[in-house]
């Protein structure tokens, strides 16, 4: 079974259905999956402006991550449940859409970079917690979490117009 295939019956469950005909379901689940994101992204935001030195240059980097992770973290979970439900309730009309697919590989970009981040730079954070100026994985780490998530808000925004299909 090929991916479209997969899609194919996906669409056609019970469930899927259910979503993508409800009056109020749809869009319960959009509405939250919006709320979600810009809960995450301001939190992610505001900890890639602090990386790249743009703001709260005199918070130490430990004390924004120690108060706001776990705010960022419920955020990116509840928008990606509200995302994979979305999805699941049209994944042809999701397979046709190349903002999509530009999406879900920002969202695996983003996902490096942070894992990339904290498996390096981040290890050595007491070293660089107070400055001004994080050093240049850390500034360049922000910046690209700031382009790719900034990335995955317009994909999923331009995801309504049917630009290509």
């Amino acid at each position: 079974m090929n991916l479209l295939e997969f899609f194919t019956w996906l669409e056609s469950t019970g469930g899927s259905a259910s979503i993508r005909e409800s009056i109020l379901l749809y869009p319960i689940i959009e509405t939250t999956h919006v709320l979600t994101l810009a809960l995450f992204f301001g939190f992610i935001g505001l900890m890639d402006l602090r990386l790249t030195g743009i703001a709260l240059r005199d918070v130490p980097v430990t004390q924004i991550t120690r108060r706001i992770q776990p705010l960022g973290v419920i955020g990116f979970v509840l928008m990606a449940i509200t995302g994979v439900l979305l999805f699941y309730s049209g994944p042809l009309r999701a397979y046709t859409n190349i903002f999509f697919r530009v999406k879900m590989l920002l969202i695996v970009l983003a996902g490096v970079n942070a894992m990339v981040f904290h498996r390096t730079v981040f290890r050595k954070v007491e070293t660089w917690d107070s400055a001004l100026h994080p050093p240049r994985g850390a500034r360049l780490a922000g910046l690209f979490s700031l382009l790719f998530w900034s990335g995955v808000i317009i994909c999923g925004r331009m995801q309504a117009y049917k630009w290509f299909e």
